[in-house]
């Protein structure tokens, strides 16, 4: 991860990210072919004069923070896409989200291995404004996250071809993911965007993955929406049994009778570090701010810890009670595009 003091957004950020993304690439995996990566990608701040002018929606875009960017993976086949396009509007329209319009996104794939190829979805990018009765920033990317889950439950069910290439890398007001099936120096040459000198952010994560308990996807490539993670979380299975145990008692007075719309929390199938992004957005969305999210999910080693201070001992203490420890990892950068941390 990188980022700038200034708080100045600069296409340096990203052109740097992209540069240490390529110097990680020892640290990825790509199969046998040579050309198929286990998965690479970047997460930054949405690059508001770039999608204002490359939006092309009518009337333009709203300003930033009144809309939203949705990073979608959709079938190859026209048919596919169409209907896939038709559930966005329709799931958009019912959440009381105005679908602004969409954008193909342009990539490039001649430098990609055959199976990476087999399975590339058409990337489209869509645009959401604010609906009016939609409070503040925060309450609108609850609902975009409630839409999201909605998408990927009826995408489930909507036979093989939807299911397996319907993906959503990000929707939010704040931040975009550009990932793939990719090496880390494919990244950038697939995806065109990524060269324009508007695309700028104050910050930017990029991942090189190495496929371990699942197979390589476009979908579980990574940055996931939150964090990134190369590794294992040992306790993986208890982990998402105690999840999935909690959810019968879940209550939030912000999503009232959206709760249920959220279940389940994390997705049959997902990798380690996609079920622990999962378990991230659920917390964070839930009123927590990301530092205290993610020290509930992977607290420091503190029952012994002689040196540290009792207000952070009571601080684990307490949520030890309300949260199993996600074990495992060493380290795992994490954004929300505001704070930036490991």
């Amino acid at each position: 991860m990188i980022c700038t003091l200034t708080g100045e957004a600069n296409h340096e950020i990203v052109r740097n990210a992209l540069e240490i993304l390529v110097n990680l690439d020892h640290r990825g995996a790509c199969g046998c072919d040579g050309a198929t990566g286990d998965g690479a990608g970047i997460l930054f701040q949405i690059p508001h004069a770039f999608f204002s002018a490359e939006a092309r929606v009518p009337g333009g875009l709203p300003e930033p923070g009144d809309y939203a960017v949705g990073m979608a993976f959709l079938p190859a086949q026209p048919e596919q896409q169409a209907f896939c396009r038709r559930l966005v509007a329709d799931a958009a329209r019912a959440e009381g989200l105005p679908l602004l319009g969409w954008r193909r996104v342009p990539t490039r794939n001649e430098h990609l291995g055959a199976m990476a190829r087999a399975a590339e979805p058409a990337v489209w990018q869509f645009f959401v404004a604010r609906g009016d009765g939609v409070a503040d920033r925060a309450a609108f990317e609850r609902k975009l996250y409630v839409l999201r889950k909605v998408l990927e439950r009826i995408a489930r069910r909507s036979g093989p071809v939807v299911r397996d290439a319907f993906h959503i890398a990000s929707l939010s007001t704040r931040t975009i993911v550009y990932k793939g099936m990719l090496t880390p120096e494919q990244v950038a040459g697939y995806y065109p965007d990524l060269e324009d000198a508007r695309m700028v952010s104050t910050m930017a994560m990029v991942h090189a993955r190495f496929s371990t308990n699942t197979l390589p996807q476009w979908s579980l490539a990574q940055p996931f929406r939150y964090l990134c993670h190369n590794g294992e979380i040992n306790t993986l299975r208890g982990n998402v049994n105690w999840m999935r145990a909690r959810e019968a008692a879940f209550r939030d007075a912000r999503f009232g009778d959206d709760l249920d719309r959220l279940l389940p929390v994390l997705t049959e199938g997902a990798s380690d570090s996609a079920s622990l992004d999962s378990a991230l957005e659920l917390l964070y969305h839930t009123g927590r701010s990301l530092p205290h999210a993610m020290m509930m999910l992977v607290p420091e080693a503190w029952e012994h810890h002689e040196a540290m201070d009792d207000d952070r001992r009571a601080f684990y203490a307490y949520h030890a009670c309300l949260m199993e420890p996600w074990d495992g990892p060493a380290t795992i950068p994490f954004t929300d595009g505001r704070y930036l941390g490991a």
